[in-house]
C-alpha cells in the first residue's frame, strides 16, 4: 500500500525535535521499506542523527531550513515568521508542489493548522477543517473529530465533520460504511445545543451514504458504540485531553499498586504479561498521529511530547491516508451536500434557531 509514497517530514518539530523525527522514521521504514522521506530542517543538527540511522538515511533527503517553528508560537507570529522559510512551512508546501504525498509535524498545532490552510486552502464546500485521530475503545478503536482545529461549530460544519471522518474511517479501518454518531449530552432527541439537534436532523433526512447512529454520550466513545464520533473541536479537545490524562493516571495507579508491597511485587512477576499487554492497549502512543481533513492535501498532526514510537504511528497513519488517496475521496462525498445547506428545510431551521436565541 506504502509503495512508492514520500513522506515530508517536518524535522525540527516537538518537543524533541529531530531527534524523535528520525527515531520514529527509522521505525516506520522497518514497516514501510519502499517509503521515501524529504526531511525539513537544520542539517547540522539532522545529518548526525542520520548518521547513526543508514536506513533512513538511504530513503531520505534532507531540504536545509534555518527557521524552526517554536511550540509557543502563535499562530499569527508563526505565519510571520515562518512564512516560506521554516521547516514547517517547507514540508506543507512541498504536499502542494506534488514533491511529497503527505507531511507530518510534531509541531505547534495552531501553527501547523494555520499554515496547511493558507498553503493547501480548504476543499470546495467545506468551511472549517477538523482534526481527526484513532481513539482507542473497547471494541478496537473508532475514529472521533473535531479535536481541536477549530472552536465550536454550526450544524452544517457538524454534517460536514460526519461526511470527512466516515471516509477517513472507511480508509482507515477498511470497512465498506462506518457507523456515524454525534456527541451529545444524552440520547433522547429533546437534549442538547440546537446545532447539534439541527445536524442530528440533517443526518437523518438527507440522501447521504452514511449509517447515522444518532446520537452518542461520553461514555459510549471509550466503549466503541459507534466507528466515528463527531463534535465541536473545542468540546472534542477537552475530551481527548481528559482521555489521555486518565491513561496516565491509571497507570500511575498501577504501577504505584504494584510497588506497594513485597506480596505486591511478586504477583507482578506472575501477571506482568498481562500488565504489559495492558500498558501497550492504553498507551497514548498508539494511537499517535491526528489528519486535518478538509485540506487540499494531507498533513498529519503528531503528539508534540511523544517518543520514536508515538512518532512512527503518525508515520502509519499518513502512509494508510495517502496509500487511499483520502483527499479524493472526501472530495466526492462532499459533493453530495451540495444543496443542502440552502434546501428550505435547512434554512427554515436556521430561522428557528435564530428566533430561539433572540426569544
Amino acid at each position: 500500500m506504502s509503495q512508492g509514497l514520500t513522506i515530508a517530514l517536518d524535522g525540527m518539530g516537538g518537543d524533541h525535535g529531530p531527534e524523535t523525527v528520525i527515531g520514529g522514521a527509522e521505525v516506520a521504514s522497518v514497516r514501510h521499506p519502499d517509503i521515501r522521506f524529504l526531511i525539513f530542517g537544520d542539517e547540522a543538527q539532522i545529518r548526525p542523527l542520520l548518521d547513526k540511522h543508514p536506513r533512513v538515511a538511504q530513503a531520505s533527503e534532507i531540504i536545509h531550513t534555518d527557521v524552526s517553528i517554536s511550540m509557543d508560537d502563535k499562530p499569527s507570529q508563526a505565519l510571520r515568521r515562518g512564512r516560506k522559510t521554516s521547516s514547517m512551512w517547507r514540508a506543507i508546501d512541498a504536499v502542494k508542489d506534488g514533491k511529497a504525498q503527505v507531511a507530518v509535524s510534531a509541531g505547534n498545532t495552531g501553527a501547523l493548522m494555520a499554515m496547511a490552510k493558507v498553503i493547501l486552502k480548504t476543499m470546495p464546500n467545506v468551511e472549517r477543517p477538523a482534526l481527526a485521530a484513532l481513539w482507542p475503545t473497547a471494541r478496537g478503536e473508532s475514529v472521533a473529530l473535531d479535536l481541536g482545529a477549530t472552536v465550536g461549530a454550526d450544524a452544517f460544519q457538524l454534517v460536514q465533520f460526519a461526511v470527512m471522518g466516515e471516509a477517513f474511517a472507511r480508509v482507515i479501518f477498511n470497512i465498506e460504511q462506518p457507523t456515524v454518531g454525534l456527541l451529545n449530552i444524552g440520547e433522547e432527541e429533546v437534549k442538547g445545543t440546537e446545532e447539534v439537534k439541527a445536524a442530528a436532523q440533517m443526518l437523518r433526512e438527507a440522501q447521504l451514504p452514511i449509517r447515522f447512529h444518532g446520537f452518542v454520550e461520553g461514555d459510549d466513545i471509550a466503549k466503541g458504540t459507534v466507528d466515528v464520533v463527531v463534535t465541536d473541536g473545542y468540546t472534542g479537545n477537552i475530551a481527548l485531553k481528559t482521555a489521555e490524562g486518565t491513561a496516565r493516571l491509571i497507570v500511575s495507579y498501577l504501577r504505584g499498586a504494584m510497588q506497594s508491597s513485597l506480596m505486591s511485587r511478586i504477583g507482578y512477576l506472575f501477571a506482568r504479561g498481562a500488565f504489559k499487554a495492558l500498558a501497550a492497549k492504553i498507551d497514548p502512543r498508539s494511537s499517535n498521529g491526528a489528519v486535518f481533513l478538509g485540506l487540499n492535501g494531507l498533513v498529519v498532526k503528531s503528539h508534540g511530547a511523544t517518543d520514536a514510537i508515538g512518532f512512527a504511528a503518525a508515520i502509519d497513519v499518513a502512509a494508510d491516508v495517502a496509500s487511499a488517496d483520502l483527499v479524493s475521496k472526501i472530495i466526492t462525498d462532499l459533493d453530495r451536500l451540495t444543496g443542502l445547506k440552502h434546501s428550505p428545510r435547512i434554512q427554515n431551521t436556521e430561522i428557528a434557531e435564530s428566533e430561539a436565541a433572540l426569544s
